[in-house]
């Protein structure tokens, strides 16, 4: 027996004098004659060849192998995110969060990082994303618009210990995350970037969500429609947030929150639109009305979206990366004092430079990191949000002498961020050096030793050495991991 698709059309082949209700439950009494699962049929549509091809990808995931270098990628970036959630626990942000979490605790809850905290999912993924982009430490994506990390992994967490999953699963639910989200952004980003930056953190979380908590097909569909309802959600105003604690709620803690919103609603029988990428009003015509569709799909399989993330090698605002890696670049071939230093110049691509000019915030203000990385030779966590030491008179000595000058032709190669920097010696020595891919970029990636220094760097002081040593450890071998449960004890403040 084939059951017509559609409630109205169901409506038509029952006697007139029934109302709505009865119709709708004897449609499912036929249903359920026909053996189908109570509710696909009901509310069947017509599915488009993508959306047929990206639920079941998405549905079929968890038990899909991955490659061993997108692994050991996944690995790092989760290691990576996790570094970032534990280290900005003391940061206005993350001080904000953990405020937050302390209303909302529950005996038997979720993990809430760097603390001994325990609250229900939705707000255990709000205060770990936005502990995760409490600034700048946390991945981001080469073409712009996104600190996917911050949110996919928080939720993976959450939902991950809901079902008890392992560690292997949680691999491949975080990867799922980056591939979908990234495949968003790249087929309607154009439209929904020039209001907001929620669009890649709430389409990767809902995706992962779907991964983690085992979804069917069916069901990744409706998940992919509650998706694209709240992705558009957002205006650029965060730009003038100068504590980076609504930043980090519209990067991290408002993707996380969507999807795992709406991924138990979900599992708990809600339904919705089947087909959101085909028919009238839907997500691509509605963002990007010369949008493929199809976009969504490409290469799923074939590219790894994590492959593609950068991990900041320095904790510092992205347009900074460059300038860092060159400057360090030209101190290790010609050493010398912040004294010796006549003028550095920076140019820098203008929308970068607009950014990163004379911020009152040290992790995003260039010229203080400059002043910072002269004088330090390095770039360390602490001193790149030690906001006192803006005032130090020796780092505003050595700033002053730093110029930064916006340049259209570097513009012109944006979303890369190549970077030249130039030192004037007080003896004429003139010292040039050009970025094209920062350490940490895809083009020059992170060892898997420069990973986990950078996370060392960051934990240590929060969870103790010996913690974040096995931390690591259990991170970089995750997949004998059996239940995520297991690693609370290491993420919890000691």
């Amino acid at each position: 027996m084939k059951l017509e698709q559609g409630s109205d059309k169901l409506a038509k082949s029952f006697p007139a004098r029934l109302t709505r209700r009865e119709v709708l439950q004897r449609a499912a009494w036929v249903v359920a004659a026909t053996g189908l699962p109570l509710g696909t049929e009901l509310y069947a549509q017509d599915i488009s060849p993508v959306m047929a091809a990206l639920s079941k990808y998405m549905s079929e995931a968890r038990d899909r192998a991955l490659p061993d270098a997108v692994v050991e990628e996944a690995k790092h970036h989760i290691l990576d995110t996790f570094a970032a959630m534990v280290s900005g626990s003391e940061l206005p942000p993350g001080i904000q969060a953990l405020k937050f979490a302390k209303t909302f605790t529950e005996e038997k809850g979720y993990t809430v990082v760097a603390s001994k905290l325990l609250c229900g999912p939705i707000e255990a993924v709000i205060v770990n994303g936005e502990l995760a982009h409490s600034d700048e430490t946390d991945d981001d994506y080469t073409g712009g618009g996104a600190h996917p990390g911050s949110s996919i992994v928080p939720t993976v967490l959450a939902l991950g210990e809901k079902a008890g999953i392992g560690g292997t699963h949680f691999l491949r639910a975080v990867t799922l995350g980056y591939d979908i989200g990234m495949r968003a952004f790249k087929t309607v980003g154009e439209g929904v970037l020039k209001d907001t930056h929620n669009l890649v953190g709430t389409m990767g979380s809902c995706a992962a969500a779907g991964c983690a908590l085992s979804l069917n097909q069916q069901q990744m569909r409706w998940l992919i429609d509650y998706g694209t309802q709240q992705a558009g959600a957002g205006i650029p105003v965060w730009r003038r947030d100068t504590e980076h604690i609504e930043k980090g709620f519209v990067f991290g803690g408002m993707g996380a929150r969507n999807a795992v919103t709406a991924a138990l609603m979900i599992q708990m029988g809600w339904t919705g639109v089947n087909d959101v990428l085909s028919g009238p009003d839907n997500f691509v015509a509605s963002y990007a009305p010369k949008g493929d569709p199809a976009a969504m799909i490409d290469k799923l399989g074939e590219r790894f979206e994590i492959t593609l993330t950068t991990l900041k090698r320095w904790t510092t605002g992205g347009p900074i990366q460059s300038p860092l890696d060159a400057l360090q670049i030209i101190l290790k071939r010609h050493p010398f004092e912040p004294d010796q230093v006549k003028e550095v110049v920076v140019r820098a691509a203008t929308s970068a430079a607009y950014t990163v000019n004379n911020r009152e915030m040290p992790d995003i203000c260039l010229q203080h990191m400059v002043a910072v990385m002269l004088i330090d030779k390095t770039a360390s966590f602490k001193a790149a949000h030690d906001k006192p030491r803006m005032q130090d008179p020796e780092v505003l000595r050595v700033r002053a002498k730093v110029k930064l000058v916006p340049d259209e032709d570097l513009e012109k190669l944006i979303p890369k961020r190549v970077a030249i920097v130039e030192v004037t010696l007080n003896d004429g020595t003139n010292l040039i050096e050009r970025v094209e891919s920062v350490r940490g970029t895809p083009e020059n990636p992170m060892s898997r030793e420069e990973v986990v220094a950078k996370a060392r760097d960051l934990m240590a002081p929060v969870l103790g050495e010996g913690q974040t040593a096995k931390l690591i450890d259990r991170m970089l071998n995750v997949e004998t991991v059996k239940d995520v449960r297991e690693l609370r004890p290491l993420l919890q403040r000691a």
